[in-house]
């Protein structure tokens, strides 16, 4: 390369520097060429009301410096409100590191881009341009926390004094649930397990490597020392001995028994008569045993269940708790999660569980088919599809749910009542 070649080289860098400031700026007047001096304020003349907006205590960086042409293209776009981007996108043009790599929880409206739901684009009032301060705002999408808050008696300190105690607002690069820490080590940053007070609390048992929310409504609960509200007596009693080994004993976490044999010792009865039925729910019979669905010192659910019956029977029975989301007629007791208004969770003489042997008797629990049907149904009525088989509720609907209306298998009326009634058919 030669001197004059060189010069040009490094006049075109300088050149291309120098354009930088232009087009991506503070004023974007050449890149748009704008009328002189009207970067920032020309948009202001048609939209007066972002007067108020920019007097907010919070503005968007790109507002305040009248930067509108970060976000919205001034003269055509395939996007609502002129948006140079999809709004599930656009924000992370700029905002790319809110959801580090190695996240191990991602709070969902992050994920799904609605970053709109906790934050106005423009300005407002709260730091970070949150639509509302503190609990306020996280309780509008989490009512029924918000409800059971209102009513608890014991309140957890630090939920009082605000969510960001515990959790982190976009991903968490530690915990599950958006928290800050794993469990214990977020737990005993307040609650110091070395202090005497702590041990004689857990009946001098080891539990400070234990997980804190086995035992513990992190958010609180009606029950002293913020225990679930449903308490397994033993627990209640503090009677730890009468499933573990004493406190001073060489493994006193240690149960004494393993698996249902534990629980039978209290539950004999129960036990008894489950397993004098004909089938058996398959979890009882694992090496988990009770413990598959049930937690054995506290839990918010009635039952001592580990979650809402719902979440709980979906984590085995997905497909059906899917085919229910998606069912175009909800069936109420799939919906409210009631799974046992059909079913027995532990044990039954009848296929699937069913609590009665008759699906024409256990419809007519809740239906009254007698009122909206005279088609010949029971026993005696053999279905012409399949000889094998008498016509009952399910020969026309499907209790977990279909894609069409009334729960039926077919898009129309007419296509359901012609498989039987061929003489019908169009």
């Amino acid at each position: 390369m030669n001197k004059h070649s060189g010069i040009k080289l490094l006049l075109g860098v300088m050149v291309l520097i120098l354009a930088i400031p232009l087009a991506h700026g503070q004023d974007n007047s050449a890149k748009f060429k704008l009328k002189p001096g009207a970067y920032g304020k020309l948009c202001l003349e048609c939209h007066p009301a972002f007067q108020d907006k920019l007097k907010k205590s919070f503005v968007h960086t790109p507002l305040k410096k009248g930067d509108c042409t970060g976000c919205h293209n001034p003269h055509t776009s395939s996007h609502g409100k002129l948006l140079e981007g999809d709004t599930k996108k656009i924000c992370f043009t700029c905002h790319a590191g809110v959801i580090p790599a190695t996240s191990v929880s991602t709070h969902k409206v992050v994920k799904d881009g609605d970053c709109m739901k906790c934050h106005d684009p423009h300005s407002a009032s709260n730091k970070n341009n949150l639509l509302k301060a503190g609990n306020a705002l996280c309780l509008d999408c989490h009512k029924a926390m918000g409800e059971e808050l209102a009513k608890i008696k014991h309140k957890h300190n630090p939920v009082e004094k605000g969510c960001l105690t515990c959790h982190e607002t976009h991903a968490s690069q530690k915990g599950e649930f958006l928290l800050k820490n794993k469990v214990n080590a977020l737990c005993i940053g307040c609650h110091k397990t070395d202090r005497p007070v702590f041990a004689k609390q857990h009946m001098n048992y080891p539990v400070a490597t234990s997980n804190c929310t086995n035992c513990h409504d992190p958010h609180g609960s009606n029950m002293k020392g913020i225990l679930y509200n449903n308490v397994h007596r033993p627990v209640s009693s503090r009677m730890c001995n009468q499933c573990h080994g004493e406190a001073s004993s060489p493994n006193p976490l240690k149960t004494k028994r393993e698996g249902n044999e534990l629980c039978r010792g209290c539950h004999n009865e129960m036990f008894n008569k489950t397993f004098a039925k004909n089938r058996v729910h398959s979890p009882l019979l694992s090496k988990q045993g009770c413990l598959s669905c049930h937690n054995p010192h506290a839990a918010k659910e009635k039952g001592l269940l580990k979650e809402p019956a719902i979440a709980l029977c979906g984590s085995c029975h997905e497909d059906t708790i899917k085919r229910q989301e998606k069912s175009v007629t909800k069936h109420e007791p799939i919906m409210s999660g009631n799974c046992k208004a059909c079913h027995d969770p532990h044990s039954s003489d009848n296929v699937f569980l069913a609590k009665q042997a008759s699906v024409i008797d256990l419809c007519a629990s809740c239906h009254d088919w007698m009122k909206h049907s005279t088609h010949p149904i029971g026993e005696k009525i053999i279905d012409p599809r399949n000889k094998n088989l008498t016509l009952n509720c399910l020969s026309c609907h499907r209790s977990h749910g279909t894609e069409f209306k009334g729960l039926m298998p077919n898009a129309t009326v007419s296509e359901l009542c012609t498989q039987c009634h061929e003489q019908l058919r169009r």
